[in-house]
This record gives structure tokens, sequence and C-alpha cells, in this order.
């Protein structure tokens, strides 16, 4: 069973993936395709050894339970191997410029993924490394979890365009990259955050930039109320990400009203789904009876994370013959 690639995605090879930015909607939405087709085909018992002999190197300068098992496992299932490499273990936690550590991955390695805090940091990696460099997250960008969350959507919605997403709670690298493929896509997007949490300003008029050619939309707002009517799909975050623990009693306080809970979840239309990037912490960002109940979807969001980047990973690191047709063999999964 041979899996046949368009032209769109024939032209991702060898690229990098560090914000949803630089990518095009019809890429966008031929990556989802792609992650649907390997999914289908897992569940049906098959593997697609699509990246056999390929090998992803896994930096991590931020813990992950997620990223770093879909990731890796992700390798596996398509025939390659992903090397988990701690930042602390690499001669880049003691001082080799990031120059030096791209140019020596670039030789042993057919891909790089980077967990960290820094973008400038992983556009840097990217602009001296040979081979595709993914963003695994950084303190700004986390376009893997969208790339999920946007399949997850289309599974649970069988469209993208015109759908509402409404995110509550703080305007940090989850918003930003729901705001950037949300909008690339053609969906109207609330976003409500307590004053002096927002969104950063540059990346909001990037999003609605996008939003004008798509047919979709950008809201700010500090009601979330306002921000969830009619709305398809409700996310939120915790309010204390990874390097902000010390402020953690002081956004408890400022992000009170922005719980999201069966009150809020009300307003918004009867079949909409909640959505959280995961880890949670319940009783703070969202209440147990929405994140444990029946519209809750974050346990295939989670899932999805593996199977969107199988796909993200097959179009950069993947080759095509002639005809646009990924080589390799599917092998009845054992």
């Amino acid at each position: 069973m041979a899996i046949g690639v368009k032209e769109t995605l024939k032209g991702l090879q060898g690229r990098d993936f560090l914000t949803l930015a630089d990518y095009s909607r019809e890429e966008i939405e031929e990556l989802i395709e792609l992650a649907q087709t390997l999914k289908s085909n897992y569940k049906s018992g098959y593997r697609d050894l699509l990246l056999t002999g390929k090998t992803l190197g896994m930096i991590f300068e931020k813990s992950s339970t997620r990223t770093r098992v879909s990731f890796e496992v992700g390798m596996y299932q398509l025939g390659g191997n992903g090397i988990f490499l701690n930042s602390k273990d690499l001669q880049i936690g003691r001082g080799e410029t990031i120059a030096d550590t791209a140019q020596v991955l670039s030789r042993y390695l057919d891909g790089i993924m980077i967990r960290t805090y820094s973008q400038a940091d992983v556009e840097e990696l990217a602009s001296q490394a040979s081979i595709p460099v993914i963003n695994g997250l950084t303190d700004v960008y986390h376009p893997c979890q969208v790339l999920a969350d946007l399949l997850t959507i289309k599974e649970l919605k069988g469209t993208l365009q015109d759908l509402k997403l409404a995110y509550i709670g703080d305007g940090n690298n989850m918003v930003h990259s729901l705001m950037l493929g949300a909008s690339i896509l053609g969906m109207h997007v609330a976003v409500a955050t307590p004053n002096g949490y927002q969104p950063d300003k540059e990346i909001v008029a990037k999003a609605s930039a996008f939003a004008d050619r798509s047919g979709g939309s950008v809201h700010i707002t500090d009601q979330p109320q306002e921000a969830v009517q009619q709305a398809d799909v409700i996310y939120t975050d915790v309010w204390a990400s990874m390097g902000q623990e010390e402020e953690q009693e002081k956004r408890e306080l400022a992000f009170t009203n922005f719980q999201v809970n069966a009150q809020l979840m009300r307003l918004a239309k009867s079949d909409m789904s909640f959505m959280h990037c995961l880890p949670a912490h319940r009783g703070e960002e969202v209440t147990a009876d929405v994140i444990d109940g029946p519209h809750s979807v974050v346990f295939q969001q989670a899932e999805n994370r593996l199977h969107a980047q199988k796909a993200l990973l097959v179009a950069l690191m993947g080759v095509t013959d002639k005809e646009g047709v990924l080589f390799a063999k599917q092998n009845p999964r054992n």
C-alpha cells in the first residue's frame, strides 16, 4: 500500500518547522491529511516504514512527557530511530556554540527536534544546521502541539473553516501558535486573558493578517464569557508554565475569574469540545468535571501528537520517487 505525496508536501523535504507562520494553508492542510492517513493505517494494523535508516536527534532543555514519547515512538513506528539528548549532557551545556553543535549534529543525524526556552536559540540552530530542525517547544511557540490540535478538531468537526475556538488563560506560547494555525486555516479565534497577560502584539497582528486572507478572525478580550459565546472549541492551559513557578501565587490571583468550569461551558455551543495541551492542574485553570467530562477530548489530543508529528517527520525527512510516492515498505504491525 503506497502513500502518494502531493507536490506541496514534496516541497517540504529538508525544511525546518519553527513556527506555523512559516507554512502555507495548503501545506498545513496536507500535513493534517497525511497524519490522518498514517493514523488510519496504523490503526488498521500496518506500519509505514517511511523513515527506515533515518535518525532524529532530540535535544531537551525543558522536561517533557508527550513531546519525548511521541517523537521517539513516532520514529520507531516509521522504521527510524530517535536519540534522546539532554542538553546538560551535551557540550552545548558546557559552552560549545550552537553553530558548532549544529554542524556536528548535521553530520550524524537526519533531523533535529529541540525543546528549549529561547526561540532565538532554535532559529540559530536551524540557520546553522544542514538538516531539518523542528521546534518541539519554546517560550514563544508550540507548533507541534497545535498541529495535533488542528488534526483533532478536524476529526471531531469534519472541517476547520469558520469554526470558533475560544482560548481562556495566559497569553503564552500555546495561544501564539493556536492563533497562527487557526487563523491560517480560516477559523475564528477569541482569546480571553487578564490584563497584563495578553499575547504578544506582533503575533496577534500577524495572526489577524492571516485571518483577513483566510476568512477567519482574531479577537482579544479580558472577558472569558464574551470569548466563549457560541464557541465550537474551548481551550485552556496552565496559568504558570515551566520557568514561571515562582509566579504561581501571583498568577492564581490574576487568573481567578479565568477558570474553565461548567458555568462557562454553558455559554458555548451544546456540542462544543474542551481541549487542554496537558499537563493540567485540576481545580486551577479547569475544574475536574470539565476536563474529565463528556466534552473533553484531551487524550485524543495527546494521542494525536504522535500521528501529527509522524506526518511532519515524513514530510521533512522522507524521500519520494519521481511519481511522488514515498519510498518504503508497509509491513503488518506485530
